[in-house]
């Protein structure tokens, strides 16, 4: 079997740099920094810019658009 498949799965944590949250889950991320978690263990950290933590569709601050005006628009351009 060649080495390194399946890849290694471990602890890490990833911190959401636009909510301030983080969460501990399973990944073969690799992670370039370290943190010490709320058990008192340390764990390999990941920052990521967006999670269910901050994003608009999660978090209810999503925009709505307006499709029907879009609709007319298209029916406008391509009516013949």
């Amino acid at each position: 079997m060649k080495p390194r498949i399946p890849p290694e799965s471990r602890s890490v944590v990833f911190r959401d740099r636009a909510a301030g949250t983080a969460f501990l889950t399973r990944s073969t991320a690799h992670a370039p920094g370290t943190i010490e978690w709320e058990d008192g263990k340390t764990y390999p950290l990941v920052d990521v810019e967006i999670s269910s933590a901050s994003h608009p569709f999660y978090t209810g601050t999503a925009r709505i658009v307006d499709a029907e005006g879009r609709v007319e628009r298209f029916h406008r351009r391509y009516e013949r």
